[in-house]
């Protein structure tokens, strides 16, 4: 490593350090889902931020929680993550004790639980309000809960978004939501909501080009969880960004 990049290296944790000792924590951002025909669209951008320092700029936000559900976080990163990692193993203990998966309802409550468990950091500036979607098997449909700092759980029928750039992301699906749409509908109407919230939500990260870092996204279907290869992500960002230009390129000509 050189002098140049040892010494970039420093500044940036000396910041990192500063802010950690001002009270802030590394804080993910906006996270989306979206109702489809055979199940749910999750999405998170990939910025964490402390203060007004960019943190980390390829955090994961998306995960699933087993086969057939997913979580996105948003709030404290930490707390987030390691909440992450126990809803996973909880899940896995109960398929392993009672031979079934446990099911789609029973998995948004106990993550409502440990919301609830996180109601003291959260008091702290440390919450953690995530999203759950997952493929109801029992009913062959997609399913999405959203919940507040107390653990309260709220069934969304369409669309839900959670984070620092939720009231932009959100109001990108609500004007462009439909029902019935397909997979690749659902994927761009949440690539538009990451891209829009970015536009106007410092925290939340757009697509960075240069680094190749673009938003995590995942379909929850009757074939389970599955990730978007980051490839299909990249072209269909770029699709949109050359609809955008197209859109707002300014007519040609004038008036004789």
């Amino acid at each position: 490593m050189g002098l140049r990049e040892r010494s970039r290296d420093h500044r940036t944790s000396d910041a990192a350090a500063a802010s950690f000792a001002a009270g802030e924590v590394p804080h993910g951002t906006t996270v989306v889902a979206v109702t489809i025909q055979d199940g749910v669209i999750l999405a998170g951008d990939r910025r964490a931020t402390a203060g007004n320092l960019i943190s980390h700029r390829t955090m994961r936000k998306v995960f699933p929680g087993d086969r057939w559900s997913g979580v996105a976080i948003a709030g404290a990163a930490g707390p987030a993550i390691e909440m992450v990692k126990l809803f996973q193993l909880q899940l896995e203990h109960y398929e392993k004790v009672e031979g079934k998966a446990l099911s789609l309802e029973g998995k948004a409550n106990q993550l409502s639980i440990m919301v609830r468990g996180n109601l003291g950091a959260a008091m702290q500036g440390m919450a953690v309000v995530p999203l759950f979607c997952g493929y109801d098997r029992g009913r062959a449909v997609g399913r999405l809960f959203e919940y507040d700092v107390t653990g309260g759980r709220y069934e969304e029928s369409h669309y839900a978004a959670s984070g620092s750039g939720s009231l932009h992301a959100g109001t990108v699906i609500k004007l462009g939501f439909k029902t019935d749409m397909t997979r690749e509908e659902g994927i761009d109407l949440c690539i538009s909501a990451l891209f829009q919230a970015a536009d106007q939500d410092s925290a939340t990260g757009g697509p960075d080009l240069v680094r190749g870092i673009y938003p995590i996204i995942a379909s929850i279907t009757s074939d389970g969880y599955t990730e978007v290869e980051e490839s299909e992500i990249a072209e269909r960002f770029g699709a949109m960004v050359d609809d955008l230009q197209t859109a707002t390129a300014a007519p040609q000509g004038g008036r004789a």
